[in-house]
This record gives C-alpha cells, sequence and structure tokens, in this order.
C-alpha cells in the first residue's frame, strides 16, 4: 500500500532408442509496429549524434508492463546484449531504475557501474559510460533510451544529458499519439538495427541516368553528377558535355555499346574511364537497359564508381602486416594476403565467420572477450596468441561503432611466463578443430554463472530460482534443453523444463531413485555424468528414449549433503566437456541444490502464512435483504512474504457496515496487524460505535499497539431502508459509486490521516446516497498501481471498466473488474475488492 493517496501519482539422425520430434513454437511477429519502428530508430540515431555517443539502445516496456524489452539498438552488437535482451521492471539495473523512478541515471564508468549497479558491470564488465533517460508522454512512460561513450574521468556531460533527455521526450510524445491513434507501442518482435552514419564518404559510388538516344539528352541524378565532378545545377543535361568527361579512347565503344541496346533492350557492362577535377581518369562500370516500346529511344543505367574502395584495398594489399575487418558481431568482412601468411588460413574460410569459429588456437573465450571489449569500452585493446607450433603473434584491435580493424604482427614470446596468463596475452588451447568447435562456451558463459549468483540471491519460491536457472544456463552453455528434477518420497518429479518436446518428459514423471536412469544414477553417485554425443549415452542406456539432442550433462543437486534433485542439461550438437567447463557445471549443480532447499522451504512456509492470511479474512458474507454482496481476494506474486490487505460485511443494528483496508508492507507482522484490525473494527462497529468512531477508536487502538506500520481504511455504514450511508476514510483510495444509468464517479470523501499516524486523528463523515440499482464498490491500491502509470490514471481505468460492464451478475462483475490482475504473474501488490449492489 502506499503512505495515505496521492492526488497524482525470448533433423539429426541417431540409431538405436526411441526418438521424438520437436514441434514448432508460434512466435509473435510484430504486425502493425511499422511506424514504432520507425519512429525508434530515427530517435536513436538523433539520440547517438546529439550525444556525441558511439552507440545507444531503447527499451520499450512489454505489453505485461512488467519487463522492459529491447527495441533497438546501434552502434552496440546485439550478441553482447544478449544477457539484457529483456529487463524485469524491478531488477536492480540503470535502465529500470529510470524506468522506475521518471529520472534520468548516468554512469561514469566501470567503476561507477560496479558501485552501483553490480549485475550490469559482472553481465558487461567493461570500461563504458551510460546514461538512460525515460521515454514519456501523455501521462504514461513507454521505455528508455540509453546512450553510451567510452569512459572517461569527466563522467556524462551536462549538454549530453541534456540533449538525451530533449530526445526521450520527442520519442515520448510521438510515442502518446501513436498510442492514441490506436497503434502499438509496446515491444514486439525482433529489435531494430539502426545504422549510423558512417566516418568517411562511401568507398562505392553509385549514379542514375536516362539517356534519350534521340534528343541527346541526359538526365543525371545528384550521384552521378558527383562521380563525374558537376554540381548538380551546373549541368546542362547535354550528352556532349557528359562525353567531354569520357576518356576519348573509350567513346566509340560506349556509343557502340549504346546503339546494341537500342536493338536488344539491354547495355552490357562497359568500363569507361571518365576524368576527375585533376585531369585524371580513373574506371568506372556502366549498365542498362532500353524499356520495351515502339521508339526504343531512352537508355536507362546506372554508373559505379569503386575507385576509392579499389584504392584503399590495394594499399592494405601492399602491406606487409596482416590487417582483418570485423562487423559488428565478430565476423570477418576482409583479410589481406598477409593475414592468410601470418595465420595460414585462406581468407575465403575467414569470410563471413568469427576468428574464433574458423582457427581452434584461438578458440579460448577470453579471445572473443577482447572482440566484446573493444567494441563496448570503444578503446583499442590488444593481446597475444600462439599459433602452433610456436609462432606468436600480436594482435590489436581498433574498434568504431561499425566494427573493427584488427592489426597482425609476428612477436616474441613473453618474457615471463606468468604474463601469458593475463588478460592481454593469453594462452591458446591447441586442441584439434573437432573438439574446439564443440568445447567452447562463449565467454558470456562465466559472466552468465555470475549473474545467476546473484539472481538467485533474490530469487525466492522454486518457480523463481528454476526462471534464474534456465535465464542464465542455456545462453551461457550454448544449450538447447533443461529440465530440473526434484526429489520427493524417493521419486523424481520434474519442476521446470525448457526446450523440450511436448510430452516427452511425461515417461520419467514420479521415476524411482532406485531406477537406472541417468539422472538418478547421477544423484545416487553425487557425481555429474556427461555424454559428448548420442552413441556414448546409448552404449551406457541402451533403449534410452531420444529427442533431438546430441549432448547432455547430469548434474546432481546435492544440499547440505542431502540429495534435492537433478539437472539436466542438453545440446543439439555434439559436445567435448572441457575440463574447466565440467568443473564450472559441477560447482553449478552445488550453487542451484542450495537455493532450490531454501526455496522449497519457503514454499512450504508460504502455504502456510497464506492459509493463515486467508483465515483472516470472511468465510463467507452475510445475506442481507436488499443487497447483494461480493468480495475477491488476490494475494501478491512477488516476494516472500504476504500482504494486509482486507475487507469485511458487518451487520450491525444500524445497518450493513462495509469495510476495506490495507496494512502497509508485506510480511507475516502485516498479515498479523490486519487480523487485529479486523477484529477491532468489527468489535467497535458491532458495539453501537458511529462510523467517525470505529475508526477513531481503531486509529488509537493501533498507535497504542505499535507495531511500526501503518494502515489505511474505508468504512462505510448503509442504512437498509432508504440507501443512505455515512462512509469515513483514513488515508485509502477512494470509493466507487455507478448509477443505474451506468455513470459511474469516483467519491472524492473528506478523509483524515492513515491509522497509527496521530492517536488525535479526526475523521469526517460524509453522507451519500446509493440508488436502488446502483453499485459501490470498494478496493485497495493494488487493483489500481501499475508501473509506469500514475495511480489516479489506476483509479480512472477502474471507473471506466465498472461504467461499461455489461449488465449481470455481481460475481461476475468482480471477475471482470479484476483484469489483468488475476491473470498477472508479477503482481507486487495484494488486492482486495467489495462490491455492493443496492436491489
Amino acid at each position: 500500500m502506499r503512505h495515505g493517496f496521492p492526488a497524482g501519482a525470448p533433423g539429426p539422425h541417431v540409431t538405436g532408442g526411441t526418438r521424438a520430434t520437436r514441434t514448432g513454437a508460434d512466435r509473435p511477429s510484430p504486425e502493425n509496429a511499422v511506424a514504432r519502428d520507425e519512429l525508434l530508430g530515427v530517435a536513436l540515431r538523433k539520440a547517438v549524434q546529439s550525444t556525441s555517443a558511439y552507440g545507444g539502445v531503447v527499451y520499450l516496456r512489454s505489453p505485461d508492463r512488467r519487463s522492459l524489452v529491447l527495441g533497438a539498438v546501434a552502434g552496440v552488437p546485439l550478441p553482447v546484449l544478449s544477457g539484457f535482451r529483456r529487463v524485469p521492471v524491478a531488477s536492480p539495473l540503470p535502465a529500470a531504475e529510470a524506468y522506475r523512478t521518471g529520472r534520468t541515471v548516468c554512469l561514469s564508468g566501470a567503476d561507477d557501474t560496479m558501485r552501483r549497479f553490480p549485475r550490469l558491470a559482472v553481465g558487461l564488465p567493461y570500461a563504458f559510460a551510460s546514461a538512460c533517460a525515460p521515454v514519456a508522454g501523455g501521462g504514461e512512460v513507454f521505455g528508455v533510451l540509453s546512450v553510451l561513450w567510452p569512459s572517461s574521468d569527466a563522467g556524462v556531460p551536462v549538454a549530453a544529458r541534456r540533449h538525451l533527455r530533449a530526445a526521450a521526450n520527442r520519442l515520448g510524445a510521438s510515442l502518446a499519439e501513436l498510442t492514441a491513434a490506436g497503434l502499438p507501442v509496446e515491444a514486439a518482435g525482433q529489435p531494430v538495427v539502426v545504422e549510423l552514419p558512417g566516418p568517411v564518404g562511401p568507398a562505392v559510388r553509385v549514379g542514375l541516368f536516362d539517356w534519350d538516344l534521340t534528343t541527346g539528352t541526359v538526365a543525371a541524378d545528384e550521384g552521378l553528377c558527383d562521380i563525374l565532378g558537376v554540381a548538380p545545377a551546373e549541368f546542362d543535361g547535354r550528352a556532349a558535355t557528359v562525353a567531354t568527361l569520357i576518356s576519348p579512347a573509350d567513346l566509340p565503344r560506349l556509343r557502340a555499346a549504346a546503339a546494341t541496346a537500342a536493338r536488344t533492350g539491354s547495355l552490357a557492362t562497359q568500363t569507361v574511364r571518365v576524368r576527375d577535377a585533376y585531369g585524371r581518369y580513373r574506371p568506372v562500370k556502366i549498365w542498362g537497359r532500353v524499356p520495351t516500346g515502339p521508339a526504343r529511344s531512352h537508355l536507362i543505367g546506372a554508373v559505379l564508381d569503386t575507385t576509392a574502395g579499389a584504392a584503399a584495398v590495394a594499399a592494405v594489399e601492399r602491406l606487409r602486416d596482416g590487417v582483418f575487418s570485423l562487423d559488428p558481431e565478430g565476423r570477418v568482412d576482409y583479410a589481406n594476403r598477409s593475414l592468410e601468411l601470418l595465420l595460414d588460413t585462406p581468407r575465403e574460410q575467414l569470410q563471413g565467420r568469427h576468428p574464433w569459429d574458423v582457427m581452434p588456437w584461438l578458440a579460448d573465450p577470453a579471445y572473443e572477450d577482447r572482440y566484446r571489449a573493444a567494441m563496448v569500452s570503444q578503446r583499442p585493446t590488444g593481446f597475444l596468441a600462439r599459433r602452433p607450433p610456436d609462432q606468436w603473434l600480436a594482435f590489436s584491435l581498433y574498434p568504431d561503432a561499425h566494427g573493427i580493424t584488427g592489426r597482425v604482427v609476428p612477436s616474441a614470446p613473453p618474457h615471463d611466463p606468468a604474463a601469458a596468463m593475463q588478460p592481454d596475452v593469453l594462452r591458446p588451447e591447441t586442441a584439434p578443430p573437432e573438439a574446439a568447435a564443440g568445447a567452447r562456451a562463449g565467454p558470456g558463459a562465466m559472466y552468465h554463472l555470475l549473474q545467476l549468483a546473484s539472481v538467485l540471491t533474490e530469487a525466492i519460491s522454486v518457480r523463481e530460482v528454476c526462471d534464474a536457472v534456465a535465464d542464465q544456463i542455456l545462453p551461457g552453455f550454448g544449450g538447447q534443453e533443461l529440465a530440473i528434477y526434484l526429489v520427493r518420497s524417493g521419486r523424481m518429479f520434474l519442476v521446470a523444463q525448457r526446450g523440450y518436446p511436448d510430452g516427452f518428459l511425461d515417461g520419467f514423471e514420479g521415476t524411482p531413485l532406485r531406477n537406472r536412469l541417468p539422472g538418478t544414477d547421477a544423484l545416487s553417485s553425487g557425481a555429474p555424468i556427461f555424454f559428448e554425443d548420442e552413441h556414448e549415452l546409448l552404449a551406457a542406456y541402451p533403449g534410452i528414449p531420444l529427442d533431438e539432442m546430441r549432448a547432455w550433462a547430469f548434474l546432481p543437486l546435492i544440499a547440505s549433503g542431502h540429495p534435492i534433485g537433478s539437472c539436466i542439461l542438453g545440446f543439439d550438437e555434439p559436445r567435448l566437456f572441457t575440463a574447466e567447463e565440467r568443473s564450472v557445471l559441477t560447482a553449478l549443480g552445488g550453487l542451484i541444490a542450495q537455493a532450490l532447499e531454501r526455496a522449497r522451504l519457503y514454499d512450504a512456509e508460504f502455504v502456510l502464512a497464506r492459509g493463515l492470511q486467508q483465515a483472516l479474512l470472511p468465510h463467507r458474507l452475510p445475506d442481507v435483504p436488499g443487497f447483494t454482496i461480493a468480495a475477491r481476494y488476490l494475494p501478491g506474486t512477488q516476494g516472500m512474504e504476504i500482504g494486509g490487505d482486507w475487507y469485511d460485511a458487518i451487520v450491525t443494528a444500524e445497518g450493513l457496515c462495509l469495510v476495506i483496508g490495507d496494512v502497509e508492507g508485506h510480511s507475516v507482522g502485516a498479515a498479523a496487524t490486519m487480523g487485529q484490525l479486523r477484529s477491532a473494527v468489527r468489535a467497535f462497529a458491532t458495539g453501537g460505535s458511529t462510523p467517525a468512531e470505529v475508526l477513531l477508536r481503531t486509529n488509537q487502538l493501533l498507535v497504542d499497539l505499535d507495531p511500526g506500520l501503518l494502515a489505511s481504511c474505508c468504512l462505510i455504514r448503509l442504512d437498509p431502508t432508504d440507501g443512505r450511508a455515512r462512509a469515513v476514510r483514513a488515508g485509502h483510495v477512494p470509493p466507487l459509486l455507478r448509477h443505474p444509468d451506468g455513470h459511474t464517479e469516483i467519491l472524492e470523501l473528506d478523509g483524515g490521516a492513515l491509522l497509527g499516524v496521530d492517536p488525535f486523528s479526526e475523521y469526517p463523515v460524509n453522507e451519500i446516497l446509493l440508488p436502488r440499482g446502483s453499485v459501490l464498490a470498494l478496493y485497495t491500491d493494488g487493483l489500481v498501481e501499475e508501473s509506469g502509470y500514475g495511480i489516479d490514471q489506476g483509479i480512472e481505468r477502474l471507473r471506466a471498466s465498472l461504467a461499461h460492464a455489461a449488465d449481470g451478475s455481481l460475481e461476475a462483475l468482480a471477475d471482470r473488474l479484476l483484469g489483468d490482475a488475476r491473470h498477472s504473474a508479477h503482481r507486487a501488490d495484494d488486492v482486495a475488492l467489495l462490491l455492493t449492489a443496492r436491489r
């Protein structure tokens, strides 16, 4: 609850065994989102340019408003952000904080990030500065705009912050217009990848022309004028003018080709030389076609000038140093001849692939991490690597937002053997290619595990632990399937799975521990079992059912010497599990087991606590002539503690007394205080006290009890004879009244302070009238609070829902008003609802 009510506020074959096949899953497509994606691209590009940043991202709220989803990215490789594609709104990350608080969050560098947001520092352990600004408009928060700079002692400049906030506000206003037009703004599908302007002019220039072969006029676009070295305004459109710019030796051939094109309809590619501003000739390529028709008088085509790019390539090819270029995702898009010789690898094998995937001696994840460090920090970096058998090479990486230029030269071995273990001087693996391809976990593997350790400290229930494990391990190790089993009464029961075909695991449910299966054997022996291909698995367990996976890790989950269960990882390709990887997974099993042991204890205690809380609420509502009453209570779905919402309907000599309240916090103490207050209100109400006296005495009681908690409350006493009511309110959200004609109003009742603040608080009485056919709604703030919205907006939405609800039973109306809250898996607060209809 709030302290008071504010005014506004992601087919292999096998022999033997039985194989199941996976069914395809439907994936949502970003339909009707073109306008939104265009806005994101323009806004992100302008934000990066106006703040002199090297890259940036836009997060948009998810449809359930519980997560921020990556909507657009510029200047940062998507794989680097794999651990941050979806960010829970409640998470301790800068984007989430900016979204929750509405404030710009700035980080000056790695030290600042580690101090304030250690989870981000673990996932992206590189030196960079950043700023996150909320994207808001029209009273809503749509997401977060974030930009990145190389780390510096000066931190984030004030001017850059101002430009970022302005860009975020403009984007928010544009998204609000989309919302008003009924178009989607929530994240859907894959993020938009925004291309930033290059640092230099194009290496390839293209111009278009339309040559009238009859009149000798030429229509040229700006690109062609640029190639010809003529200002567009000064070009007279005459073919004779163009001819003066073409080498005389090439003109006859070009004219003959044009005449042939007039007959055949196509101009084969021609290479001619065009004079530049210095009087020198450079080659360009021309091709075109003659549109069909009786005249065949127009030749339409294009001119391609690759001189600059070709000159650059020729210059690099003459170097003795190895030179290569990586695209933003780390794939080779150029390698010179010297690099081929130094790496002893043909450039055809390198093109379009990651270097660490091609050359086994670069397969250590630390090498890929150097690429990531360069791209995220935007600072040059380097390392030494040894090409077998004993050739040491020095790699230098020079990044910008468009990729990396690399330089490779021979190097002497490091003088200090220990230096080979430092981050910039790395000892490579010398495993054979087939081993390296299957063995290498991504450099993010260790980071995912470190994040898992952090996330597990916050995971409370078994479900939360299993979700955290799946979210971190599968991407960290490149796995496709995960299953977690827990032991109960000597049998194994599935509690979570990801990626398995429908029904495949059904046959393993309830397996006794004495049965011989990999999961039970690993748990019985206390040692993990690894199968590097399906043949190993079938040799050890003939006839075991198989799906599409081809390598497996079976991890025993043992905590405090007691068997907890098993964790199974599946991989869709044969895999060599290195000694290091086996050690990490083994340690991981212990980490998961401890978290699950704690979570199982919590789940058991939580069920007991929920039962206690439910026992404190009314088991049945009274049957009062002339009135119909319906109530609903939904517990929160987050956190390990329970809430203090309550409701009651009390029949007294003076009439029907309706009560709803909310004790602050989510704890057993809050539930206990709720029980005391409910009993006190009932006692005072049935003892003849007026509504004001009931709240006055309840307030004094709470002050005397001094539980360290405050509470809100609304009490309305109805006279069954005429529908008149007297209402009092202590810091609670206002009731709603729907009239017989459907008009629904918010009852802005005068009220007093929260219960437990001041023993001398007074609670003014408000007179209201319930006509026959009207409905009175009392509720707690958990029903109207939603991340990214003010509470006033939540109350207005509830009012509109009540006003437009179809006539029907009060029970059906209660279910409708609960709306999305009933189905949300991330409901942070309890919800109580009490409806009363006068017949």
